[in-house]
């Protein structure tokens, strides 16, 4: 038995932001590890990035990126930190951040809580110099008067520090923030996030919810054809309610972990389709073991990420993960992760 299954009946005792607090602060004050070497095989490159292999950490886990090099430490090839908003903001009331343990899922409703973008930067500016792929996702205030200018200005602000930026247009717990996803709004943000990078800045990665129809699909394909960015997250929380059998399961906000998982690889095999491969797609969504993350590769996804899993698994899931691909791949016939995105 794993020292996380040990401690876990402990930390479902208390309160799940406050458990979450106590993790980024242990993560903070503890040596960081160092992860076993890359395999060669499971390396892909996306965006002119080359990571050394297709596992990621989403956004949300470390808002205030005060620990990607601790996960990064901890067998994640990549590290997403935020979502940042321009100015720091304080988020939804609390409780706002629930355990659906009897559905392995959470339900947040936590209103881009974060420090800011600028002591953000000021943090990741200081290990920039060091080892690893950090990624920065960008959202807008919950009072903003031009969303659009923030999503903007956090592309020219977060530029330096980043190694890719994600656009998040998809939290449904910022009201209204959902609607940048429309084909109006979504032509307009792209083009201004696209001239706010310049010709020089890092990758940008626009992060989609899985609650759209076969026309948003098509509209948010065809917005990226005209004003390309360098890959799709697929994707964010559910707003939807599938069966659940928690107490919680009627509390707003946005549902993750393994009831996602359908819905997500849906919606991922509906972008590949629509963009007809020509757009580097991530996974993200109820991603709790190798199969999954195999799956996902297999309908199209060149990385993915996981978070909710976490809760239930531990911070070591990344590294299980990453062990265990070599023989799926091998049992289905590939000898790299690249030689198998899409091949589904």
């Amino acid at each position: 038995m794993s020292t996380y299954a040990l401690i876990r009946p402990f930390l479902f005792q208390i309160d799940g932001e406050r458990a979450h607090c106590m993790a980024i602060y242990g993560l903070r004050v503890m040596p960081n590890g160092t992860a076993p070497a890359p395999d060669p095989r499971l390396a892909v490159s996306v965006a002119g990035i080359a990571f050394p292999g297709p596992i990621g950490l989403a956004a949300g886990f470390d808002k205030d990126a005060q620990v990607p090099d601790a996960m990064l430490g901890r067998g994640f090839d990549f590290v997403e930190v935020g979502t940042l908003t321009p100015f720091a903001q304080a988020g939804n009331p609390r409780p706002r951040l629930f355990r659906l343990a009897e559905d392995r899922a959470v339900i947040n409703r936590m209103g881009f809580n974060n420090g800011g973008q600028a002591a953000a930067y000021e943090r990741l500016l200081r290990r920039r110099d060091r080892p690893g792929i950090v990624g920065v996702n960008i959202g807008a205030n919950k009072d903003a008067t031009d969303r659009i200018a923030d999503y903007a200005n956090g592309v020219r602000v977060m530029s330096g520090v980043a190694t890719y930026l994600t656009v998040n247009i998809s939290s449904p717990n910022t009201p209204g923030l959902r609607a940048l996803q429309d084909r109006a709004a979504l032509d307009e943000l792209l083009a201004a996030v696209r001239e706010a990078r310049g010709e020089n800045g890092p990758p940008i990665f626009l992060k989609v919810a899985p609650d759209l129809e076969p026309a948003d699909i098509d509209d948010i394909a065809a917005a990226l054809a005209d004003r390309p960015l360098d890959g799709l997250i697929v994707s964010n929380t559910t707003i939807g309610r599938p069966a659940l059998r928690s107490r919680h399961a009627g509390e707003t906000g946005g549902l993750s972990g393994a009831p996602l998982k359908e819905l997500a690889l849906e919606r991922l095999r509906d972008f590949r389709r629509a963009t007809g491969g020509t757009v580097p797609l991530i996974a993200a969504g109820g991603i709790e073991t190798a199969d999954d993350a195999w799956a996902r590769i297999r309908a199209g996804a060149s990385l993915v990420q996981i978070y909710s899993a976490l809760v239930y698994e531990g911070p070591d899931l990344a590294m299980r993960i990453k062990r265990a691909l070599p023989a799926l791949m091998a049992r289905d016939g590939f000898s790299s992760i690249s030689e198998a995105i899409g091949t589904a």
